[in-house]
């Protein structure tokens, strides 16, 4: 499992049906929502990617899309160990919208998930195996149950373990499972016919300045 997540979403509703309905993002809106989630800084727009390549990006670059229903921002300055700790401007920027929160690396199997409605927090888990359960606040999610259970165990190698593993399950298969409930698509494992093509939606791409200016597309100009 190598998969590794830095998203922020803001959205009306379901996140699935509208990226499986999405088609080019809106540049200057797009450039807007990132100056919202950075604000003070500066935006200037580099290469974009796809959904599946920039869900983690390199450092100091920023993907995002404004589609009509769903903002995503996907920038490694969003990783949180404590999500309900989320900065209240990113909370504001919302305007009221459904916010999720979706970080996990796969060196240090770490995950990190949160879920606020009309600025509530309806749901936050951050964990790893080192730090074990950093954050666990409100009710668990359907899809969470049978990890709770303890029926998605890690299995245990004596050849390669040298003592049980610490969680009940694999953070990132956790992880992988809650994308697909929360966004609709997933990084690795077989997807479902239902499942969002992350390879199918683009992203547009920035960097941050510190002069405050939008620099939007040549084509907005």
């Amino acid at each position: 499992m190598g998969a590794k997540t830095a998203i922020l979403a803001y959205a009306d509703g379901d996140v699935a049906p509208v990226l499986k309905a999405a088609g080019e993002p809106q540049a200057a809106g797009t450039a807007e929502l990132v100056a919202r989630v950075f604000p003070g800084r500066g935006t200037v727009s580099t290469e974009g990617y796809l959904l599946a390549e920039t869900t983690y990006p390199p450092e100091g670059i920023t993907y995002a899309a404004s589609f009509p229903g769903v903002d995503l921002v996907c920038d490694r300055r969003l990783m949180f160990d404590r999500p309900s700790e989320l900065p209240a401007h990113l909370l504001e920027a919302a305007e009221g919208r459904r916010v999720i929160l979706h970080a996990m690396h796969s060196v240090s199997d770490w995950l990190a998930f949160a879920v606020w409605e009309k600025g509530r927090l309806c749901r936050s888990l951050s964990l790893s195996p080192d730090g074990g359960i950093v954050e666990n606040v409100g009710d668990p999610f359907p899809f969470e149950a049978p990890y709770w259970a303890g029926d998605r165990p890690v299995e245990f190698d004596p050849e390669w373990d040298e003592e049980p593993y610490p969680l009940p399950f694999h953070p990132l298969e956790l992880g992988n499972e809650a994308l697909r409930a929360l966004f609709g698509f997933v990084l690795e494992g077989c997807p479902s016919p239902e499942d969002v093509a992350p390879d199918e939606i683009p992203l547009l791409g920035f960097t941050l300045t510190n002069d405050g200016a939008v620099r939007r597309p040549r084509s907005d100009r």
